[in-house]
């Protein structure tokens, strides 16, 4: 009969994962197994010798690294590979207790967690320093007036601030997601064995404490057959993907040279080999591709979630890791490759201005201004506008050249006589300016009110990183904790 495992298998299956669990489960388990000698020692389940033999070989194996624990053939996981440490160091009576009351199941879940939750702490403090930077950029543009666009077409005259207020709203949205996939994340597994519990009388709550889990998954079945952790995460991902990548298309639109808006910081920008004039924006190009990359691994694991069992298979446990791990690494970079972008980004402000009218932009506001002045309803007032625009067009006319005389004739052709309206009325309701300015309700582009929502996000962010500074806190004190507990342990 062949012996395990067959060498193909451990080449492709058995020596990726181990080379996984060494790069981001080997301080989780150790974590792990110290929780569990102090909560079978104050349960009476073993004897504080057996509970401090058991962390003192802990300890020793720590001191060791993960990189003396190289692959064996023969050894499935790098569990036993430990285990296997721990026996021969306290003999078999004690490190044979190890896994009372606990499976490979409950263990490898919780690990995964604690890997997991500490990633999604690092990519939340990244994406607070972007919208710091987001945030720092708008402030310097409360008052830049360009082009607003609907359809990909020249719409209203709006602010760059106003823009960035947008992105911001809505990364600090993709920020909530993330404190709600770490809340899904960070609740323990462990007490839930196989999947069915267990018959010794042991205090889940306990080990969760020990471990820096927020709580415990009650239902065992739940605690080993859950995905929603990692699908959470999944959506996380893919809506900060999605969002970001709609930012990305907007800014490489608005660095080409016929739009003139933005100026990508040399930094950023490749040359081209055989064209001298050429002023590559790379940084975005590469950015694009990288958050494809990103909601890729992330919708695999939510492919590789939606049609297996509720229960414990390999689906949910080695082989999905990696891809989720691959996309929280490549939204890190995403992120922080935007930080920077966005800290060295300058605008072209007089050329934005300048365009900020053409295009029919303040057709709106000339609408409007004949509701509030001349007295018209507001779809008379429209269907006169768009008359004198229609016109122009015809006529091969830009927006820098209507008159009030065309008002006038639109007005005759569509109620018969002309308007109660000044020139200088026709002038200040075409003003890209001035469309701004009487923009002020909450969130509008008027400066004092998109200054309003940045001080809204401004104080948003603050207690963004009030609630980070929080849950790091919560994982130190569940490191000391348990360092408290270990050492009475060794003291007895």
């Amino acid at each position: 009969m062949s012996s395990f495992p067959h060498p193909i298998y451990s080449q492709h299956v058995l020596q990726p994962a181990y080379r996984d669990a060494q790069a981001y489960l080997f301080e989780p388990m150790l974590a792990a197994h110290e929780a569990q000698a102090v909560m079978l020692t104050r349960c009476g389940i073993i004897s504080r010798e057996n509970g401090a033999a058991l962390v003192q070989a802990v300890a020793d194996i720590r001191a060791m690294g993960p990189e003396a624990l190289a692959y064996q053939p023969g050894v499935e996981d790098l569990f036993f590979r430990i285990e296997s440490l721990i026996i021969e160091r306290v003999g078999p009576d004690y490190g044979g207790n190890l896994q009372l009351a606990r499976s490979r199941n409950d263990l490898g879940h919780a690990l995964a967690r604690m890997a997991l939750r500490g990633d999604i702490l690092i990519l939340y403090a990244d994406l607070l320093l972007l919208r710091q930077a987001v945030l720092a950029l708008a402030r310097r543009h409360v008052e830049t007036i360009m082009p607003g666009y609907t359809h990909t077409q020249p719409a209203q005259p709006v602010t760059f601030a106003h823009y960035l207020a947008g992105v911001l709203t809505a990364l600090q949205k993709d920020q909530a997601r993330l404190a709600a996939a770490y809340a899904n994340m960070n609740e323990s597994p462990l007490g839930a064995a196989a999947f069915t519990g267990v018959g010794f009388p042991i205090d889940r709550t306990l080990t969760a404490q020990l471990l820096g889990f927020d709580r415990v998954i009650t239902s065992t079945q739940h605690a080993i057959g859950a995905g929603d952790n990692l699908t959470d995460t999944s959506f996380a991902l893919q809506s900060l993907s999605t969002n970001l990548g709609r930012v990305t298309h907007d800014l490489l639109n608005r660095a080409m040279q016929e739009t003139n808006a933005l100026h990508v910081d040399d930094s950023f920008i490749q040359i081209s080999s055989i064209m001298p004039q050429k002023r590559n924006p790379v940084v975005l190009e590469h950015l694009r591709a990288r958050l494809s990359r990103a909601l890729g691994y992330a919708q695999t694991v939510v492919l590789q979630c939606h049609n297996i069992p509720y229960g414990d298979t390999q689906d949910i446990e080695d082989e999905i890791l990696p891809p989720l791990y691959s996309g929280l690494d490549a939204m890190r970079e995403c992120v922080t490759l935007y930080t920077a972008f966005f800290e060295t980004l300058t605008l072209n402000e007089a050329h934005l201005r300048a365009q900020a009218g053409f295009g029919f932009t303040t057709a709106t506001e000339l609408a409007d201004t004949l509701v509030r002045e001349a007295g018209l309803p507001f779809r008379q007032a429209h269907k006169i506008v768009a008359t004198m625009v229609q016109n122009a067009v015809k006529a091969g006319l830009g927006s820098d050249a209507l008159t009030l005389a065309m008002l006038q004739a639109a007005a005759r052709t569509v109620l018969g006589e002309e308007l109660a309206f000044s020139e200088e009325q026709f002038t200040r309701a075409l003003d890209p300016e001035h469309f701004v300015a009487v923009r002020t309700v909450p969130g509008g582009v008027a400066p004092e009110a998109t200054d309003s929502l940045l001080d809204e996000l401004a104080q948003q962010i603050q207690m963004d990183e009030e609630w980070l500074e929080d849950a790091r806190e919560r994982l130190h004190r569940a490191d000391a904790y348990r360092a408290r507990e270990v050492q009475l342990l060794v003291e007895g």
